[in-house]
């Protein structure tokens, strides 16, 4: 990755809806030369894919919650893993170091949502031993790997 590629990721993690010929310009290449460039990032799994980012308390989903979870077992992991990609209120799963296993970002209606959720999905997987809720009051500052003021510079694997 050079810093023609480093500098097409910047510009595309501020407007990911960027035409080629304005891309191009930025970049001082020709519309199909930059439009190549990001098909090679795409291709070498650099840019893993584009999205909206949508206001979804506008959808009536304005609480965000996270929920430690507890296995008593190993043998439990894939059944839970299982389970919970099937929720679309999870939007992030992360297996953690320390007292808890997994670490959830639930994306709920409200608090009633939520207990119901938590008492009758999260609670009721094969294996959950314990868990532990804390609802978001507000968030500070939330950002998408990409849109920082630079994109990292990355080790070259070429």
């Amino acid at each position: 990755m050079d810093d023609l590629d480093t500098k097409a990721l910047a510009l595309l993690c501020e407007n990911g809806r960027i035409s080629w010929a304005e891309l191009a310009q930025h970049l001082q290449l020709s519309a199909p030369a930059a439009a190549e460039r990001v098909r090679k990032l795409e291709e070498r799994g650099i840019i893993r894919g584009y999205t909206a980012l949508l206001d979804a308390a506008s959808f009536g989903y304005g609480l965000v919650a996270f929920v430690a979870v507890t296995l008593g077992k190993c043998k439990h992991r894939k059944a839970f893993l299982r389970a919970i990609k099937k929720l679309p209120e999870v939007l992030e799963c992360h297996r953690m170091t320390g007292e808890d296993d997994y670490l959830l970002k639930l994306l709920v209606r409200d608090t009633a949502h939520l207990d119901t959720l938590v008492t009758d999905s999260l609670r009721t997987i094969d294996g959950v031993q314990r868990t532990k809720t804390s609802v978001v009051l507000s968030t500070i500052k939330e950002t998408a790997f990409g849109q920082f003021h630079r994109v990292p510079a990355a080790t070259s694997t070429e």
